[in-house]
């Protein structure tokens, strides 16, 4: 099926792998609808005919999303099929695609599409790398892009070398807690106060799930695997 339904009103949509400096990584798409029918789409994966047929089914695609300038891949074919939708993304995104039409730049303050069901937090990572991650609040649900990683082992044996794989230890994107790669947690360094307090709010929401756009994601007692996933910026555990 192209599409899981993981509550009401969310979907999920799991892609191909793609290739992100020789690495095998997996894609993932999140698709909510919104109270008044309308489709947010974040982190569009390849669109297929199945999923193109699929998507159709469940209402007019409003809103595209990049949450991050890595996550930019299909965003023109999604344009180019839902013509009539938002393209939405954080201003490294909007600079990296001079070549699409961009709606707005995505910050802490959610639009008013989804102002009230979607919380957004922005996440300045580096000074030219940043991230939105979000929350749906009917469903309980946060959704993280490249922010926490945690390939299970089944997957990095299918997909990745032994030295890949070492690469992965080596990062720290392995299943549970699954961090942020050792890359952006060094970039974080200056940043890393104003990144607690959002991660913070984050955890404080009171999130069951936790859906990232690699490796495997969490079903349940989401703010508890937030706060292991973001020990390294000192976050407080939920209660």
């Amino acid at each position: 099926m192209p599409l899981e339904k993981i509550d009401d009103n969310i979907w999920l949509a799991e892609g191909g792998i793609v290739s992100f400096y020789g690495l095998p990584y997996p894609t993932r798409s999140i698709i909510i609808r919104l109270p008044g029918g309308d489709l947010w789409v974040w982190s569009p994966v390849a669109l297929t005919d199945a999923l193109r047929q699929a998507v159709d089914a469940l209402g007019p695609v409003a809103h595209l999303l990049s949450p991050n300038p890595i996550h930019h891949l299909y965003l023109s074919d999604w344009q180019r099929a839902f013509p009539d939708a938002a393209l939405w993304g954080p201003p490294g995104t909007i600079a990296k695609r001079p070549d699409l039409a961009f709606t707005g730049a995505l910050g802490d303050t959610p639009p008013p599409a989804w102002d009230g069901v979607i919380d957004q937090w922005h996440l300045q990572i580096g000074r030219r790398f940043s991230e939105v991650v979000f929350f749906h609040r009917p469903s309980r649900t946060a959704i993280l892009t490249d922010t926490s990683e945690a390939f299970d082992h089944d997957f990095l044996h299918r997909h990745w070398s032994r030295w890949q794989r070492g690469i992965a230890r080596l990062l720290g994107i392995t299943e549970d807690p699954g961090r942020a790669p050792l890359d952006l947690r060094l970039l974080s360094l200056p940043r890393r106060a104003a990144l607690r307090n959002r991660v913070q709010q984050l955890i404080h929401s009171a999130p069951q799930r936790v859906i990232m756009a690699h490796g495997a994601w969490q079903r349940t007692d989401g703010a508890a695997w937030l706060a292991r996933s973001f020990s390294w910026l000192g976050v407080t555990p939920p209660g």
